[in-house]
């Protein structure tokens, strides 16, 4: 036997329910005895042949707690015999590039196109199999939110306190923000298993997005672009006054409407390697099956592999142990055994 590990040490601790259990059977005992007294005269009870044996009851209250010892050391998983084994670990980097400009709280997919992003965002984080994530929000300029990590909780986290005002300047640089990307997110190391989930309205201030997707497509990058919102007639942008008042953007004193730029976004992914369009427009979205059918299929990298040891887990043993001994308690009588009678 080489070395015992626990897996669930935690369990051990039950272990100090056994003094209880021993506590429960004196006080049995002395209520035994106590009842006893009140019935039969002080001085004749120890003279009364008595058919319990107490000898037996001390070994059936043994009996029980040592199956309950050994089943608590079931349930801590004891294991030995550690044997080395390999792990791989395979995924893809993918970067949530998500567009928080104003336009992204007209209301044509409700509540809005922002929380409708981020919902489908955390409903694609249910379906990662050990994917790297990232997260850049971008406007007027971009910003790189989340670096690339496995721990989904910080980024649901960071994730939850994304908004409008993530980003101080107004506007719609796509371009800008992919180069954001290419610049500070990825690494040059691998040219694939890279993959870009755009989700915006489309609209662009003049930042060259197509451009941005032939470069990203050049350094192995692929681009998934989502495009939310009306393509034809469009919507209006709420805004909040301090007041609690809810009033529309104005640009030169007239109402901004916005609409799905879906032409420029079907330009920039073909423009990327092995890109896809999703026009999502005012429907909805599952971007967990997106996830499922072209990323979680896709050919993935080994990102980390080590060896780690292996315990045979023996649960059953002392759960054999346990069953054993309370099979036992079950057949072993209080009664004393009768002397046969002389002829």
């Amino acid at each position: 036997m080489n070395g015992i590990r626990l897996q669930n040490v935690e369990m051990l601790y039950a272990l100090w329910l056994l003094p209880l259990v021993a506590g429960m059977y004196v006080y049995a005992s002395v209520r035994r005895r106590q009842a006893l007294e009140a019935f039969i005269e002080l001085g004749l009870l120890d003279q009364i042949k008595i058919s319990v044996s107490a000898a037996r009851r001390r070994w059936k209250a043994i009996l029980i707690s040592a199956a309950f010892a050994f089943g608590i050391v079931a349930l801590s998983r004891p294991g030995w015999n550690p044997k080395p084994k390999k792990v791989e670990r395979q995924g893809r980097d993918v970067v949530f590039l998500l567009d928080v400009s104003k336009s992204m709280l007209a209301e044509d997919l409700v509540p809005n196109r922002l929380e409708r992003a981020k919902l489908a965002i955390k409903d694609c984080l249910d379906r990662l199999e050990g994917d790297r994530v990232g997260l850049v929000a971008f406007a007027g300029t971009a910003s790189v939110k989340c670096p690339l990590t496995l721990d989904y909780g910080f980024f649901r986290m960071i994730l939850d306190t994304v908004n409008t005002d993530s980003i101080a300047r107004g506007g719609t640089m796509i371009g800008d923000a992919i180069r954001r990307v290419l610049e500070e997110v990825f690494d040059d190391q691998f040219k694939k298993y890279k993959d870009v989930i755009l989700i915006t309205d489309g609209e662009d201030h003049d930042s060259f997005p197509v451009e941005a997707a032939e470069q990203a497509g050049e350094r192995g990058v692929r681009i998934i672009a989502i495009g939310l919102g009306d393509e034809n007639e469009g919507k209006r942008i709420p805004v909040t006054d301090e007041g609690g008042r809810k009033t529309f953007l104005k640009h030169d004193g007239k109402e901004v409407w916005s609409r799905l730029d879906a032409d420029t976004l079907r330009k920039m992914v073909n423009a990327s390697a092995s890109g896809k369009y999703l026009n999502v427009s005012t429907g909805t979205i599952d971007l967990g099956a997106v996830y499922t059918r072209l990323i979680a299929s896709a050919e993935k990298r080994e990102v980390e592999s080590k060896t780690i040891k292996r315990y045979e887990e023996k649960y059953q043993v002392f759960l054999a142990v346990s069953l054993v001994l309370l099979c036992v308690e079950f057949v072993l009588s209080e009664r004393k055994r009768r002397r046969p009678l002389n002829a």
